[in-house]
């Protein structure tokens, strides 16, 4: 009985959207060919389930396949540059972070592409926090009752914490050496190919905490394999309205701290204008004619839409400087 409750809210799910598609006058991009929606981390991570859940509501609206394809690497950049170099068809996007968008540039010696030139937007899709965990095992056997616990327990233990990310110049790094440089603490930095490693090498115990996207590391929270400790923004968020932010750290040295997260879906530079208002109509159907707001919000993400292309735009120009100053304060250089 359950499966075919389940198969029925499916077929009214998939005629919804179809619907949704032709009022909003969507129609097959690239000729009808699949399309591929490149994931720039591996598989298990958070940008990867929103990735998959985005895909799957993508193709009734398009009336065409629409694949994950998970190039990962330097931090979200080498799945940016195969997006930046992809033919401008319409049979390619990706879902690009506010690290490689705005921090980049100034991480890196040199950069394959310009964020500003060389990625032509879409739509601003989610934004969000960081979420602070650690491994609760370990978190007991050291002390760590929250966050606090934990900063005093590094200070007197010079790299004895160590941090995974999902990659080199990610926004989990730049988070946690603002951490170390604004609270005098050496927290040491394990960077992964992916948030999907990184996640199950906490779990094990064999790196101590991550600041990481909270829809993979919820459900570790909730059946108690991971502790929650903070998130990366100044507020509280709702989502976990008990774990405080960093504005309640102002005597660690952490008030001013506030790490606030996007995605964006980007095209191809030189993706015709008409090609990109078709797939910013089937976005906006996708995630407004769907169950796809209420299977993020649970996890942390918010589903936010750009009005258009421009605004997204000028978004990605009015948080460079912010990003700017976070890579600044975190002292981080990549090669």
């Amino acid at each position: 009985m359950k499966g075919l409750m389940h198969r029925r809210r499916s077929l009214l799910m998939g005629a919804a959207l179809a619907a949704g598609a032709r009022a909003a006058g969507a129609q097959p991009v690239a000729g009808g060919r699949t399309v591929r929606l490149v994931v720039p981390f591996p598989p298990g991570g958070a940008i990867d389930i929103l990735g998959r859940l985005l895909a799957d509501r993508l193709s009734p609206v398009l009336g065409q396949s629409v694949v994950v394809e998970n190039r990962s690497g330097a931090g979200g950049v080498i799945g940016a540059d195969a997006v930046a170099k992809a033919p401008p068809d319409g049979a390619t996007l990706g879902i690009i972070g506010v690290a490689v968008l705005c921090a980049a540039p100034f991480l890196y010696a040199r950069m394959p592409f310009d964020p500003l030139t060389d990625l032509a937007p879409v739509t601003q899709i989610t934004d969000g926090s960081r979420l602070c965990v650690v491994n609760a095992d370990t978190a007991a056997r050291r002390g760590w009752t929250d966050f606090r616990a934990l900063i005093h327990w590094a200070r007197a233990n010079p790299e004895g914490v160590t941090m995974g990310s999902s990659g080199a110049g990610t926004s989990s790094h730049l988070n946690i050496e603002a951490i170390n440089q604004a609270a005098g603490v050496r927290i040491l930095h394990v960077p992964y190919r992916g948030g999907g490693p990184a996640i199950n090498d906490l779990v094990s115990g064999r790196i101590d905490m991550m600041f990481d996207s909270p829809p993979a590391l919820m459900p570790l929270v909730e059946r108690g394999a991971v502790k929650a400790l903070a998130v990366s923004t100044r507020q509280r968020q709702f989502y976990v309205p008990d774990v405080p932010g960093m504005g309640e750290f102002a005597d660690l040295g952490l008030g001013d701290l506030d790490v606030d997260t996007w995605n964006a879906i980007m095209a191809p530079p030189g993706t015709p204008a008409p090609v990109i208002a078709r797939l910013l109509d089937a976005v906006r159907v996708a995630a407004t004619g769907s169950d796809l707001p209420d299977r993020l919000r649970p996890l942390g993400f918010r589903t936010v839409l750009s009005d258009t292309p421009a605004a997204l735009a000028a978004l990605i120009r009015a948080d460079t400087p912010r990003w700017q100053r976070l890579v600044q304060i975190s002292g981080a250089k990549l090669d």
